[in-house]
């Protein structure tokens, strides 16, 4: 172990760059990246690595992990002491992890103005690197107060840049300050993704990124880098966001069309030495990401989906705990539901702006939206305990196999071939398990 917490990651950097540059020759191959603080998801990541022999890319947002501690309560270094502890559990290889931030930017200070929100993001951007995190997206897309006398427009290229590369600079000075053996920081540019924690799907399918537009974002961002004396970092610019036309909002998901695509595969290897970073990726079919892979989306960013199915698995657990369990002398049953739809409404802020409709629609978005707006409250001790309670009155009180069958019906077959056992966390990262696969075949981890 290093200083940092993590074994030095110039290896995990090797693995990743020997991917990248495989996807440009062509080779099909990729990596997904898990955008996630929940302990279940990191736990079946971890197990798919292992699967997979493959590495592991973990990253979280500036409004997960920040150095007031996020919406998960969480410092950089807190997050990176959470990470070794779930892989010293799994038996998982640290060397095998690289630790990343996404949207690195002023977007948790954009209420202020720009000085004092970008100093916060320079800060929080060397707290991130010196704790060991190697993959940074700079993102500093969004408007600070003042910015902009007509909220409807973004800030300017010009701009966007500049500040991107200020950020660089508090990443580069972070990284100077790291014992000599240290892996430097790599980088992604490039915004045209939803704010952090997800956007608005409208019915019109999302435009695909212009080769002329991408060209002069790449333009800018290096004579802003150039402008800075950052040559070095730009040299370990990996990859560019951009929008490949898919997106999800509540009830609905926008397909990848690989066609309206083309033009922006073929940019990648005439004009530029990385590759793309596709946000939003989640519940495109397997196939489609396979071919966002193969189209040199070579990072895959997937979060919504995995807390998704993660709800969907402790859901039908507790249906099958009611089933069970209920009436039975001395079990108290967990009502998980009952104290997430209190956390939500006891704190409407993070799904408030994201949901619409009558009472109705609301409650039924907060529980199954596609956005998965509930993700940011299962860390409420309340919400915590309760599906503690779920884990262990059906870990003393295993579940049928009618009721498996039942309620989950794809688990209680891995369970009756011996793939997992009929454990509740077992079945829990069993459903994750299904997206990650899915996303492991997209990268030509296995056909």
């Amino acid at each position: 172990m290093t200083a940092r917490g993590i074994p030095s990651s110039r290896n995990a950097t090797q693995q990743l760059q020997g991917l990248l540059r495989a996807n440009r020759r062509g080779k099909g191959l990729g990596i997904y990246s898990i955008c996630s603080a929940n302990r279940f998801v990191l736990e079946a990541g971890m197990l798919q690595a292992a699967r997979d022999r493959n590495l592991l890319l973990v990253e979280c947002t500036s409004n997960q992990v920040n150095q007031f501690g996020g919406y998960t309560g969480q410092t950089p270094a807190d997050f990176v002491r959470f990470i070794c502890e779930i892989a010293q559990k799994m038996r998982f290889p640290p060397d095998q992890i690289m630790l990343g931030g996404d949207h690195l930017g002023p977007q948790a200070w954009c209420s202020v103005p720009a000085a004092a929100a970008m100093e916060k993001a320079c800060q929080m951007v060397g707290e991130y690197v010196r704790a060991g995190f190697i993959k940074i997206h700079l993102d500093a897309s969004m408007p600070c107060a003042g910015d902009l006398t007509d909220p409807e427009q973004p800030l300017s290229d010009e701009m966007v840049s500049s500040r991107a590369a200020q950020l660089c600079q508090a990443a580069e000075a972070a990284y100077r300050s790291l014992p000599r053996n240290s892996a430097p920081p790599i980088y992604v540019i490039g915004t045209e993704v939803p704010a952090p924690g997800g956007g608005h799907l409208a019915s019109r399918t999302p435009k695909v990124t212009r080769t002329q537009d991408l060209g002069y974002t790449l333009a800018l961002a290096r004579n802003a880098f150039i402008g800075r004396r950052l040559h070095a970092a730009w040299e370990r610019v990996i990859a560019v966001v951009v929008q490949p036309g898919v997106e999800f909002g509540d009830a609905s998901v926008s397909p990848y069309d690989s066609r309206k695509a083309q033009s922006l595969a073929r940019f990648i290897t005439r004009h530029w030495t990385g590759v793309y970073e596709a946000h939003s990726t989640d519940y495109q079919t397997r196939e489609a990401l396979r071919q966002m892979v193969k189209d040199h989306f070579a990072i895959l960013k997937v979060g919504p989906w995995l807390t998704f199915a993660f709800r969907e698995a402790v859901f039908a657990l507790e249906a099958i705990e009611r089933e069970w369990l209920a009436g039975r002398s001395g079990i108290i049953l967990s009502g998980v539901q009952e104290a997430l739809e209190k956390a939500m409404l006891e704190n409407p802020a993070h799904w408030k702006n994201y949901y619409h409709g009558d009472d109705h629609a609301l409650r039924v978005a907060r529980k199954y939206s596609y956005s998965d707006r509930a993700r940011y409250y299962w860390p409420r001790p309340f919400v915590a305990e309760a599906i503690q309670r779920l884990i262990s009155n059906l870990t003393a009180h295993p579940a049928p196999p009618s009721l498996l069958s039942q309620f989950l019906p794809r688990d209680w077959d891995a369970v009756r071939t011996g793939k997992i056992s009929n454990q509740p966390a077992d079945l829990i990262r069993h459903r994750i398990l299904e997206v990650l696969d899915q996303y492991a075949y997209a990268c030509g981890l296995h056909s």
